[in-house]
């Protein structure tokens, strides 16, 4: 099957500030329970850790972002990055999810909102991405290996998978629970996915280091907490502007790429040819 990649036309919504249920482009069943609402309510480009996440992104990949001409997110939920993304480069990031609400919810102004499963391989799909961002998925999935392997089925020849996970085993709360996180990773675990999986890993790094003490104290909290604590608002709010600005500043002391200790990895890779 031919596997060159497939230029989409970037053509902007009717009314790209408002998403809406009609902007969803539906080739597959939409699933419930995979997120809570909440969370989606919480992320936005504003949020300090999303703000970070985008600053090592362009840190770590900023020549493979440049060079992308067709891109894709598998798990845009509100289509945060995609916003980023667009802002940043120019290029408009198709979304691929099944969290209905949160597509028709999206702030991806002319990048295409898909509710597509993955696993679904639509022909049209094939081959079809130079770069698929796929940031805080990989840890709900319970087959990895499945998983990757659609996921490989939409990269053009060439092509880069950049992931992101939150790190460190220990960490893991009543937070990654609700989430339904079925594990955090060590580098060992993702270097071990990769090799498996057929990638090379042309990137790796740990990021989030400054917030590590902040997390084993949420940890610490949950492990605790009464069955009635609001578990997201404890674990990813930041209550206010000027304590989401003191968390973002805070998250910026640190160097990127190292491999040292961190809340969160991002890995870029490639298929070993």
């Amino acid at each position: 099957m031919d596997r060159r990649p497939m230029k989409h036309p970037v053509a902007p919504p009717a009314n790209p500030t408002v998403g809406g249920r009609n902007r969803v482009i539906f080739k597959s069943k939409p699933l419930t329970g995979i997120m809570s609402e909440e969370y989606f309510d919480l992320a936005n480009a504003h949020h300090f850790w999303c703000r970070r996440r985008f600053d090592v992104l362009q840190k770590l990949a900023g020549e493979k972002l440049r060079g992308a001409g067709s891109v894709a997110e598998i798990g845009c939920g509100n289509g945060v990055l995609q916003q980023q993304f667009e802002d940043a480069y120019g290029v408009a990031p198709d979304g691929f999810d099944l969290h209905e609400q949160a597509l028709s919810h999206s702030v991806a102004r002319s990048g295409k909102v898909y509710c597509y499963d993955i696993h679904d391989r639509a022909p049209e799909f094939c081959g079809a991405f130079d770069l698929l961002l796929m940031f805080d998925v990989l840890e709900h999935i319970q087959d990895e290996d499945s998983f990757l392997a659609s996921a490989a089925y939409h990269l053009a020849k060439g092509g880069t998978v950049i992931l992101n996970v939150p790190a460190l085993p220990w960490l893991f709360s009543g937070y990654d629970t609700v989430q339904g996180h079925q594990r955090r990773y060590s580098l060992k675990m993702i270097r071990a996915v990769a090799k498996k999986n057929g990638f090379r890993i042309r990137g790796l790094t740990y990021w989030g280091s400054p917030l590590v003490p902040i997390l084993a104290l949420r940890t610490a909290i949950l492990a605790v907490a009464k069955p009635g604590l609001n578990r997201y608002s404890t674990g990813f709010d930041p209550r206010n502007d000027f304590l989401n600005t003191c968390l973002y500043h805070l998250s910026r002391l640190e160097l990127v790429s190292q491999l040292v200790v961190g809340t969160s990895i991002m890995a870029v890779l490639e298929v070993d040819d």
